[in-house]
């Protein structure tokens, strides 16, 4: 303590014992390993509910990190809390509005294997018929 009578750092919020944190590290983890699982996996569910549980997991997650590590409750500490709070879903729904965004595209854009492998072939015929020509 100082001689202003301020008090330490952790003595009015505090940051967790031991004993949340380990929780918090147990859910992120969990949450972490479930869905690498489904893939690695491959669980016979279709690809859409697998995409959304991922999704939902990984939103999941960002919630376990606000409360567990980085102490986001319902306390008024002169309300950076619920700004936090807000910031963080609005965060999350562009993640995740963005990423399914992103793979529906790169999934709508990509050329099936099948055609990759005619495009090649073809390639190789016209360097074969311009190196005889």
């Amino acid at each position: 303590m100082s001689a202003h009578g301020e008090t330490p750092h952790g003595a009015h919020g505090g940051h967790g014992n031991l004993n949340q944190l380990m929780t918090g590290f147990a859910l992120a983890a969990l949450l972490t390993i479930v869905p690498f699982a489904l893939v690695m996996g491959e669980v016979e569910i279709s690809r859409t509910a697998l995409i959304a549980t991922i999704m939902g997991l990984g939103g999941l997650q960002i919630l376990v990190h606000l409360i567990w590590f980085l102490h986001v409750n319902r306390s008024a500490e002169e309300g950076w809390t619920l700004a936090a709070t807000i910031f963080a879903v609005l965060i999350l729904v562009i993640v995740l509005a963005g990423s399914l965004w992103v793979m529906k595209n790169m999934n709508e854009n990509m050329m099936p294997m099948h055609d990759m492998e005619h495009h090649m072939q073809m390639e190789q015929m016209k360097s074969l018929q311009s190196q005889q020509g």
